[in-house]
C-alpha cells in the first residue's frame, strides 16, 4: 500500500496554490454600465418544439432566450400566442394595476401604516401573463413577488390591503407577514417566508392531482438565489421522477437581496438549464416581454396537463427597485441599472406593441393609470376603516388561540381563559 502525505508540508510543494472563486457583479454604486456581455436574441427565432416532445429537444432552448415582441413593438415568431385585443388590454390592465397597488403601499409603508413591502416593479409580467394563461382552478404556489397572479384571479384589493395592514379586517388574523397573502379560493398558496419551501409543496401537489385523476396542474414561483436551496433540487427530483404535472418559474432579477445571480450559480450557466441535468423539460424566456412569458407558460400548462411532465421556465428580467422596503440597493449596485437594462419595463412594452396594431393610444394609457390608481386609493381608504399597523384595531385577543387545533387543549384552554382574565383587568374596556 503506498505510504501517504508525511505531514512534514513537503508533499507536493511545488504544486500551484489553489485559489477560491468569489462572484463578484459586473457594476457596483457609481460604475458605468454596460449590458453588451448580455446575449439578446433576435424576437421569433427560436423553435417552438411540440408540447409532447421529448424534454431534451427543449435543451438549446435552456440557453437561448425566448422572445415575441421586436424593437419596432410587432409581434414575431412561432412562439407569438395570436392573443386578441381584448385579451392584451386585460393583460396591460392587470399589469397597470399592480404597479398602482405596488406604489401605493410602498408610500403606506413609509407613512408607518404597515412595517413592510415588497414591490415587484418591473416584474409584472412573471406574474400577471401567467396568470392569464393557467386556469382559474390551477393551483399556485408563489414566492412573495407575485402580487400580480391574485389581482389577475380577482382577489379584492382591499382584502389585500387587509393583510399588509394586519388589521381587524385581515383573515388571516395577523399571523403573516405583510404581502404573504393565503386564498383557498382563488387557488392561492400561503405564501412563506422561508425561501423555496413552496416548489417541494407544489410538487407534492401536482403528484396528488395526478394520483387522483384530476386535471388541475400547479405552478410555482421562486427568485434564482432560491435555487440554491436544498428545496428546490429536492422539488426537481421529485418532479423529474414522477412525471408530476407542474411548472416550476424561476424569476432570474438578477438579485437575490443585495448578493448578486453568480451566488446561485448564475456565472455558469443559465438557470433554466437545470432542467437539462434532471432530464425535464426547461425554457428560458424574456421576463419582460408579456407575450413570451404567456406563451410559455401556455406551452408548458398544455405539455403538463398531457401528462408531458414538468417544465422548468427561467423569467430573464430585472429588480427595478430595492429587495423590500428595507432594502437600499444603491449600496450594492449601480444607480444606472435600471434604466440601462436592455429588455425594458413590461407595461411599456405591451402598451407600445398594442399602440403599433392600432389598438391602443397614449390617451387611454393615461386614463387607464389614472383609473387604476384611483381604484387602489379607493380600497386603501376602504381598508383604513379597519385600521393600520399601531392603531389598536385588530382582531380580538382570544384569536390568538385559533385555527391551530381542532379541539384546542386542555393547558391551552387554561392560558387563554388566565390571558383573557388578566387583560380584562388591565383594559376593563375590553
Amino acid at each position: 500500500m503506498a505510504n501517504g502525505p508525511t505531514g512534514n508540508g513537503q508533499v507536493g510543494h511545488n504544486r500551484p496554490s489553489l485559489r477560491l472563486h468569489v462572484p463578484e457583479p459586473k457594476f457596483r454604486p457609481g460604475d458605468e454600465v454596460d449590458f453588451s456581455h448580455l446575449a439578446v436574441t433576435k424576437p421569433g427565432a427560436q423553435p417552438r418544439p411540440d408540447e409532447s416532445c421529448e424534454a431534451s429537444e427543449t435543451n438549446p432552448l435552456a440557453t437561448d432566450l425566448v422572445r415575441v415582441l421586436g424593437d419596432d413593438n410587432q409581434a414575431y415568431g412561432p412562439w407569438d400566442p395570436r392573443l386578441d385585443p381584448d385579451t392584451l388590454r386585460a393583460m396591460l390592465e392587470k399589469m397597470a394595476l399592480t404597479r398602482a397597488f405596488d406604489e401605493r403601499m410602498y408610500r403606506g409603508q413609509r407613512q408607518g401604516k404597515t412595517s413592510f413591502y415588497m414591490k415587484c416593479t418591473g416584474e409584472e409580467a412573471t406574474s400577471v401573463a401567467p396568470a392569464m394563461a393557467l386556469a382559474s382552478d390551477d393551483m399556485v404556489f408563489p414566492s412573495y413577488r407575485q402580487q400580480g397572479i391574485l389581482i389577475t384571479r380577482g382577489y379584492p384589493l382591499v382584502e389585500m390591503i387587509n393583510q399588509i395592514y394586519s388589521n381587524r379586517g385581515d383573515k388571516l388574523k395577523g399571523r403573516q407577514l405583510p404581502i404573504m397573502y393565503s386564498s383557498r379560493a382563488h387557488s392561492f398558496f400561503t405564501i412563506s417566508g422561508n425561501l423555496a419551501t413552496q416548489t417541494p409543496q407544489a410538487v407534492g401537489w401536482a403528484m396528488a392531482s395526478a394520483i387522483r385523476g384530476d386535471s388541475r396542474i400547479a405552478a410555482t414561483w421562486l427568485g434564482e438565489g432560491s435555487t440554491a436551496e436544498g428545496d428546490f433540487h429536492s422539488a426537481c427530483i421529485f418532479a423529474a421522477v414522477y412525471n408530476a404535472p407542474v411548472i416550476l418559474n424561476v424569476v432570474n432579477n438578477q438579485w437575490a437581496i443585495s448578493s448578486f445571480s453568480g451566488f446561485a450559480g448564475g456565472e455558469r450557466t443559465t438557470f433554466a438549464a437545470r432542467a437539462v441535468g434532471y432530464g425535464i423539460a426547461g425554457l428560458r424566456v424574456d421576463g419582460n416581454d408579456p407575450l413570451a412569458v404567456y406563451a410559455a407558460t401556455q406551452w408548458a400548462a398544455n405539455r403538463a396537463r398531457a401528462n408531458g411532465g414538468p417544465t422548468l421556465i427561467e423569467h430573464f428580467t430585472y429588480r427595478a427597485e430595492g429587495h423590500s422596503t428595507s432594502d437600499d440597493p444603491t449600496a450594492y449596485r449601480s444607480a444606472q441599472e435600471h434604466t440601462e437594462w436592455p429588455l425594458g419595463d413590461p407595461i411599456m412594452r405591451l402598451k407600445d406593441h398594442l399602440i403599433a396594431i392600432g389598438e391602443w393610444d397614449e390617451d387611454r394609457q393615461s386614463a387607464l393609470d389614472l383609473e387604476c390608481a384611483e381604484k387602489v386609493k379607493a380600497a386603501t381608504k376602504e381598508a383604513e376603516k379597519n385600521g393600520i399597523l399601531g392603531h389598536g384595531l385588530h382582531h380580538p385577543f382570544h384569536t390568538m388561540f385559533e385555527d391551530v387545533y381542532e379541539d384546542l387543549p386542555w393547558h391551552l384552554e387554561e392560558q387563554a381563559a388566565q390571558a383573557i382574565r388578566e387583560r380584562k383587568i388591565k383594559w376593563p374596556q375590553a
